[in-house]
């Protein structure tokens, strides 16, 4: 795995295999990608390393010449029935507009979903926020992909931290432990 990868999108000084860079990540990216059962989809991930400065969105893609359409958000939500609250990762294209008054909250069954506070998220998913990624959440939480990332050829998201970024093809996304591919998740 000594080779030298390029990444299918985007201007980076800086271009290593994720399982090559364990220590720089956050300790439950690192054990996700080391414990994934999905090997092929592990082997595929990389991890270019970037300025934190520039870790939103938008100026992100702008800075390091990356499609919209390729970078994806993983966004946490909180949906509420009764007195529970079930805390779940979405992962939607960054040009898209996730559904969570319709799609997520039907779909976790919920009578009220929403984003969830920066603060529970971070604590919650021991990632920065900015840097949250859908590799190494808590396993009992719900992911939710929507199909549009899982047919994106590649797909930028955030590495756990504001700085650096992960690059994946959609599929080794749609592999993440407990993932659904869900048709019309974001608009």
């Amino acid at each position: 795995m000594a080779d030298h990868p390029h990444p299918p999108f985007g201007n980076f000084n800086s271009v290593r295999r994720a399982l090559e860079v364990r220590d720089d990540l956050v300790g439950p990216v690192a054990a996700a990608l080391k414990g994934w059962e999905a090997k092929d989809a592990a082997e595929s991930v990389l991890y270019v390393d970037t300025d934190p400065d520039k870790a939103d969105t938008a100026v992100f893609c702008e800075t390091y010449g990356v499609p919209l359409e390729s970078s994806a958000n993983c966004v946490v939500v909180a949906a509420k029935r009764g007195g529970e609250i079930t805390l779940a990762a979405c992962l939607v294209l960054a040009h898209t507009r996730l559904d969570v008054n319709t799609a997520v909250r039907k779909h976790l069954g919920a009578r009220k979903a929403s984003f969830a506070p920066m603060d529970a998220a971070v604590e919650e998913t021991a990632m920065e926020y900015g840097g949250i990624t859908p590799i190494g959440l808590p396993t009992v939480w719900p992911l939710l992909i929507d199909q549009a990332v899982a047919a994106t050829p590649h797909i930028l998201t955030g590495s756990g931290r504001r700085r650096g970024k992960l690059i994946l093809p959609g599929w080794a996304a749609a592999k993440l432990p407990g993932a659904e591919v869900i048709p019309g998740l974001a608009a």
